[in-house]
Parts: C-alpha cells; sequence; structure tokens
C-alpha cells in the first residue's frame, strides 16, 4: 500500500471552472456533465469550481472531455483551472487509485473535432533549477501536433484540443516523474467570436 504521507501521494488533481459564455450556461454545463462518465475519479462541485482527482489519465481524459462536450455546442467556452500532483496530505481520493487504466471518455472523445487556444504554466515545487524543467517542457510542446507561441507568464498552444491536451498531460507527467510536488495551471478557450474578426 502506498504511502500518502507528504509529498508522495500519486492522486493527481484538477481544480477548474468551465465557462460557457451563453445565456443557455446552465443547459451546456449541465449536458457536458451528463454526457461525462466521471466514475473512476473522485468529483466534487460547488458554486465556484469543480474539482475532479484520481489517477492522472483519468482526471485529464475528464477534464478534456467535459471541455470537449461544452465547446461542441459551438458556443464560446472556456476553461479555467489547476492540475496538482503530490499535493502534501491529499489523500480523499484513495478508493480511486486502484481503478482500471484505460479511460472512460477516450472513444467518444475522439469523436469530436475542436480547435482551441490554451495557455498554461508550469509550477515545480521545491527545485532551484524549476526554469530548466519548464523550459524542458516547452521545447517538448514543439513537437506534439500543437502549434507553440510565448505569452507572457505562460505558454501557448493552439490546436485541436486533443492535441493541446495531450501535450499538457504529457508536459505535466514528464515533469512529476522529476518532482515530488508540482502544479499546472492553464486556461483554453473555443469558438471565440475573437477568431473570427
Amino acid at each position: 500500500m502506498q504511502n500518502n504521507s507528504c509529498g508522495t501521494s500519486r492522486i493527481a488533481g484538477c481544480q477548474f471552472t468551465l465557462l460557457p459564455m451563453s445565456d443557455k450556461f446552465v443547459d451546456i454545463i449541465m449536458g457536458a456533465l451528463d454526457e461525462v462518465d466521471t466514475s473512476n475519479i473522485w468529483k466534487k462541485t460547488d458554486d465556484v469550481s469543480t474539482c475532479v482527482r484520481g489517477k492522472m489519465e483519468h482526471v485529464f481524459d475528464v477534464t478534456q472531455a467535459l471541455f470537449l462536450h461544452a465547446a461542441n455546442t459551438g458556443e464560446h467556452v472556456a476553461m479555467s483551472g489547476t492540475f496538482s500532483i503530490g499535493c502534501p496530505g491529499d489523500t480523499e481520493a484513495d478508493a480511486y487509485m486502484d481503478g482500471a487504466e484505460t479511460p472512460l471518455n477516450e472513444a467518444t472523445s475522439k469523436q469530436i473535432s475542436q480547435q482551441a487556444g490554451c495557455k498554461f504554466s508550469l509550477y515545480p515545487m521545491g527545485r532551484e533549477d524549476y526554469m530548466d524543467t519548464i523550459y524542458e517542457q516547452i521545447d517538448l510542446s514543439k513537437h506534439r501536433n500543437v502549434e507553440v507561441s510565448a505569452s507572457h507568464y505562460a505558454t501557448r498552444l493552439d490546436g485541436d484540443v486533443k492535441a493541446i491536451f495531450e501535450a499538457l498531460h504529457q508536459s505535466f507527467d514528464s515533469v512529476q516523474e522529476k518532482v515530488s510536488h508540482v502544479t499546472m495551471t492553464f486556461t483554453i478557450s473555443a469558438n471565440s467570436p475573437s477568431n473570427k474578426t
């Protein structure tokens, strides 16, 4: 049995807010939740955000699927959140760490084609050489079927939503193999009217 004391927990999590820019925002959010299988993760929603926790592959699978289903409505939708792994004392999702490896929403997500823009920032905790770790992941992002560009305090990714989430997942996973506690912030936006002008 894995010890989940400070810095050793491999429970991954994401706290995010889904933001449909539409007066139908309730229907869009509820519709996305209805379409996504969340049975492999711990989930809690309140009036500010939703938190999902469990195995890393399931956390990314659910987060991507929720955004894809919301964006598939054609409305302008954004999602902003923070991924984390190795958080001290993070044990509440223990029951979800022994499940199957295959992401439950992979098949339905593959059927949705959606372009988006995303900005993300990696935060390796407790490393003096953190910038080297970050630069390494930015460089790797250039080979992941996404367009990479610089932005103040972040790296921008443009492309298909699935390719963006794959780049986020691979970057996050690569860093967490070297650093016990890692967080990654992101904001992703699809169907923005700014892209039509």
